[in-house]
């Protein structure tokens, strides 16, 4: 019988030579932080682990929060056999093996928990491979992941595992992680070097809610720091703001033009312009700027938005929104960034009205629901000898020769006087709505269809 795969050197072992942010991590369950909707006193996690009953799981969340090292708290706590594959490096053939221990385990009444790191990175067959061996029971899931399970894991997979989601670290729990790498033993508390409350909250700024990233630059801040010293420089050993302005720190926001974030900014930025906010919406756009997001799907949306969220209340806005998108083409980055912003605040501000998007929603309805309606007589195309003898056409009076309005009805008579298009009374389109209000009053039903 195959024997359990050891886990990789690095993956779940401790030598004296690791980076800062792995001397630091949490090897009890007390020390994990950030996370206490799961491992508080009455969260779900801690429940499960102090009374070792523990069902498959699918850890989500953004890198650093603590995922792996979940993992790791896990393994010290459960009484059950633990292994571990990364789904990066490890196949079919490697799970195999671990089943198989696991099917051994099992004849002797031992439960065996699996932990798959990037677990989103097996494809379709590796999961269904994992499948019965999670439904039997024979192996208890860990799977850690960045991506959306709904998209990432086969629905099969996802709906045998409880999906824990954790969230970035906020920045006092960053700063608290920092202060206590620099006070403990196994951290930098034999450096000698102490830090300022502000390099500490600049340092947790720049992590951007990952403790792995915060632990890394603190560590590489400490060590150009002590170099400066051992050249002789007359510095203090504090760690000040001073200090990381001179380093090379800056990152672009946490961003995924592919994944959740990305659909997450986009969305925050399409309500806040729909929501009239200005502010927010400059913010949600120098978010997108900052992670390098294709400034063309910027434009599109703002073209999407004059039409589908201002519509008719300002028609103008369509106008500037595709002046936008051409100024880009024209220009390109950084220049298009300033007509970028001026759209977005014009929009913003703009008055709303999505009474043509519901519109056109309403009409699509009623060619579903209704067929297709033959054209009335009058409007249809006399072009033809045979129309011409039909009478096609013959009735139609040109607006143009009234004054630009007459009475005849142009929808198929059984949708005489339907309304698809209700105007709002906000910008223009309120003269839009009191000129309709007169025309839809005075307008005739088209007349009855001839079988001809």
């Amino acid at each position: 019988m195959a024997s359990p795969r050891a886990p990789r050197a690095g993956l779940f072992d401790n030598p004296a030579q690791q980076p800062l942010a792995e001397r630091m991590r949490p090897r009890q369950l007390d020390e994990v932080v950030g996370q206490a909707k799961w491992l508080g006193p009455d969260g779900f996690l801690r429940q499960a682990l102090q009374s070792d009953r523990l069902p498959s799981l699918i850890l989500w969340g953004p890198p650093g929060v603590g995922k792996t090292t979940l993992a790791r708290v896990i393994a010290a706590h459960s009484r059950s056999r633990f292994a571990a594959l990364s789904a990066v490096l490890d196949g079919v053939q490697q799970l195999r093996e671990v089943v198989a221990a696991a099917e051994h385990a099992a004849r002797n009444g031992e439960h065996t928990i699996l932990f798959v790191d990037e677990v989103h990175r097996w494809g379709k067959a590796q999961q269904d491979a994992l499948l019965p061996h999670v439904e039997a029971g024979t192996l208890i899931l860990v799977g850690a992941t960045t991506e959306n399970p709904s998209f990432s894991l086969t629905s099969a997979l996802l709906s045998r595992a409880v999906l824990v989601t954790l969230e970035a670290l906020d920045e006092a729990t960053l700063v608290g992680l920092l202060e206590r790498a620099l006070r403990e033993p196994r951290g930098l508390g034999n450096s000698g070097v102490t830090a300022t409350e502000a390099a500490l909250q600049r340092l947790a700024q720049q992590a951007d809610g990952d403790a792995r990233r915060a632990l890394n630059l603190l560590e590489t801040s400490i060590e150009v720091l002590l170099g400066r010293l051992a050249d002789g420089a007359t510095l203090a050993p504090v760690l000040e703001v001073e200090h990381l302005d001179q380093l090379p720190m800056a990152h672009g926001p946490r961003y995924d033009r592919q994944g959740d974030e990305h659909y997450h900014v986009i969305s925050a930025f399409i309500k806040s312009v729909r929501g009239s906010d200005p502010d927010a919406a400059l913010y949600w756009l120098a978010r997108m700027l900052a992670a390098g997001e294709d400034p063309r799907f910027i434009c599109r949306r703002l073209v999407i938005l004059a039409a589908e969220d201002v519509g008719n209340a300002d028609p103008q806005a369509l106008v500037l929104a595709n002046a936008t998108a051409q100024t880009h083409e024209l220009c390109g980055l950084p220049e298009s960034r300033i007509a970028m912003a001026q759209a977005v605040t014009y929009l913003a501000c703009a008055p709303k009205s999505k009474a043509a998007y519901l519109g056109l929603a309403a009409a699509m309805q009623a060619v579903e629901q209704k067929g297709t309606l033959p054209v009335p007589e009058h409007l249809r195309n006399p072009s033809s000898a045979v129309g011409r003898t039909l009478g096609w056409g013959s009735e139609y009076r040109d607006p143009h020769r009234d004054g630009g309005f007459n009475d005849q009805g142009y929808l198929p008579e059984r949708l005489a006087g339907t309304v698809f298009y209700e105007p709002t009374h906000n910008g223009v389109e309120a003269r839009i709505a009191d000129r309709l209000a007169v025309w839809r009053g005075l307008r005739k039903p088209s007349p009855a269809h001839k079988d001809s």
